[in-house]
């Protein structure tokens, strides 16, 4: 039986799964007449553990989306993540996603879960997921350790799913986009071509795009005018990715703190080069408002 841990107040209602990824079910508004669906949720059917992509949002740790098929070099040390999805060759989101968290508190506005992967090889880590209501907002903040013994490039984000794509418009500047190859990994660091360009509020691109965006400045809005509500995206990290598949009903927009294929760049972009025992946090605020 899948637990369902609820966060509520006046104006927010989300649902918590530990079992799945320590994942959110749902995240509603319910400052209105009724409540409205701020990420897209989990069916209240759903009774056993979930496939992420039911999901309304989960964790990204200890790095975002896909990683080349032979790994990394650090420090002279090559790394070879096994792929993690069926019939995707790339290790994929890390590994957070597909485990069991631990509860470790939990009252009406706030819960806290907790995961260790000690057994895991190259990121042995621990990780934390504190999810908080504050009045309009709900806070999330994911935090990893480096629970090995030698020092290792990782990363964080959020994994998102929201609602109705044909009805949002979305707001969030960026600079730069990485163009990706047949396998889907960046290829081309490009200007932002005009029909992806976020910078006021914007239909999303009907064709679909699943691209990763940088030069971010943390702050994204998405509206749906004819549900009468919005979403403001709060996050301290400077990229995001953004998933619309088209004739879908639902679209992906993903606080992370680097590109994607990060760990085979110069400089190891945006990641943090932990030492044993030191950590990195992420916080994004999901902030709701009818319109």
């Amino acid at each position: 039986m899948l637990e369902r841990l609820s966060l509520r107040n006046d104006r927010l209602l989300a649902e918590i799964v530990p079992q799945a990824g320590g994942a959110l079910a749902r995240l509603d508004w319910i400052g209105g007449a009724s409540p409205t669906a701020l990420l897209r949720a989990l069916p209240a059917e759903v009774q056993e553990v979930p496939l992420p992509s039911q999901l309304a949002c989960f964790p990204l740790v200890p790095w975002s989306n896909r990683m080349a098929p032979t790994g990394f070099t650090f420090d002279g040390r090559q790394h070879v993540p096994a792929p993690n999805r069926a019939g995707e060759p790339c290790p994929i989101h890390g590994d957070g996603w597909q485990q069991a968290w631990q509860v470790v508190s939990h009252n009406s506005e706030s819960i806290l879960v907790r995961l260790e992967r000690h057994d895991m090889s190259p990121f042995t880590y621990d990780a934390g997921l504190r999810y908080t209501l504050e009045g309009d907002a709900l806070v999330v903040e994911l935090t990893v350790r480096n629970a090995g013994t030698f020092d290792l490039p990782f990363g964080l984000g959020l994994h998102p799913w929201l609602p109705d794509p044909a009805g949002a418009r979305l707001q969030a500047k960026a600079t730069q986009v990485w163009l990706s190859g047949p396998d889907k990994l960046p290829s081309v660091h490009s200007l932002l071509p005009s029909h992806w360009n976020f910078s006021s509020a914007s239909l999303l691109p009907q064709d679909g795009v699943d691209n990763v965006f940088e030069g971010w400045d943390g702050v994204a809005r998405i509206s749906w005018p004819a549900r009468g509500v919005q979403l403001a995206v709060e996050a301290d990290m400077a990229y995001f990715i953004l998933y619309a598949p088209p004739g879908r009903d639902f679209f992906c927009f993903e606080p992370v703190d680097h590109p994607i294929n990060a760990h085979n760049m110069s400089a190891y972009p945006g990641l943090t080069v932990l030492a044993s025992g030191a950590s990195l946090q992420r916080r994004v605020v999901f902030r709701g408002a009818a319109l």
